[in-house]
């Protein structure tokens, strides 16, 4: 089985794809659904699926100029989509503070510690931005499965919508953004869906209203991870870097598409 995530509003959307189908299988076709956590996720598969997931995956413990080896060797090959690869700042920051926030002050309070831990574990000192903070329990989450399962590690593989969609477009970056000033971009959206239907997509379950709790863009970015996890089983993606690095704990530090 592959299967395809990212992660949304309330909590993970996958598309998967069972054992011996193509997209276009009428009889086996994708599906997608959402799950509030990623262990959920993975009880719902089989032991032996391939998971792709729009998450970084293995931490640095001391964050360098560029983040990770895996942002700095993919922003180079989406032109002006490159904005949509962020760095990643140390473990210690990202454990910083790990409390549900009940108030937006006590989430900004948070942000705020977190950066100040960035800030002592990087060089040049960097603190971290908002958009990377906003997804800091979803990292974690995957982090300490990985962490207390090593045997996830083989099936649970990084990956990033825009550096999957440069592979699976001959290497060639997206010409528009999925999004503009936090709104959906419908033009880019459409070169996006043209681009998975070449790759075997159904325009109508592209076309479909993504489910509860997970925005368009998700959905589509779940599409092509599924692509990616084809690719990984088949043996035809690729690491950035190759091969892959360690982090600390031993896990995988890579970007595959």
């Amino acid at each position: 089985m592959l299967v395809g995530v990212d992660g949304c509003k309330a909590g993970w959307i996958a598309v998967r794809r069972d054992p011996g189908s193509t997209p276009r299988s009428s009889c086996m076709a994708p599906s997608v659904n959402v799950f509030a956590s990623f262990v959920a996720l993975l009880a719902s598969l089989p032991a032996d699926a391939v998971i792709a997931v729009d998450m970084p995956i293995g931490l640095p413990e001391f964050s360098q100029k560029g983040g990770r080896g895996p942002e700095a060797l993919v922003r180079p090959l989406l032109g002006q989509r490159q904005s949509s690869v962020f760095s990643i700042p140390s473990r210690a920051a990202l454990y910083a503070d790990t409390n549900d926030f009940t108030t937006i002050e006590a989430w900004y309070a948070a942000h705020r510690r977190a950066s100040e831990v960035a800030k002592t574990t990087s060089d040049p000192p960097r603190g971290v931005s908002i958009q990377a903070f906003g997804i800091f329990s979803k990292i974690r989450e995957i982090d300490t499965l990985l962490i207390a399962h090593p045997e996830l590690r083989s099936r649970v593989f990084e990956s990033h919508p825009e550096v999957a969609f440069c592979r699976l477009n001959g290497d060639q970056a997206m010409q528009l953004p999925k999004k503009i000033k936090g709104s959906i971009n419908p033009a880019g959206m459409t070169e996006r869906k043209a681009l998975l239907n070449r790759h075997g997509y159904e325009m109508g379950f592209l076309d479909q209203a993504p489910p509860r709790g997970a925005a368009a863009d998700d959905f589509l970015d779940a599409a092509a991870m599924m692509l990616i996890a084809g690719r990984i089983a088949g043996g035809e993606a690729r690491p950035f870097p190759d091969p892959p690095g360690r982090d600390s704990f031993g896990i995988p530090v890579a970007i595959w598409a």
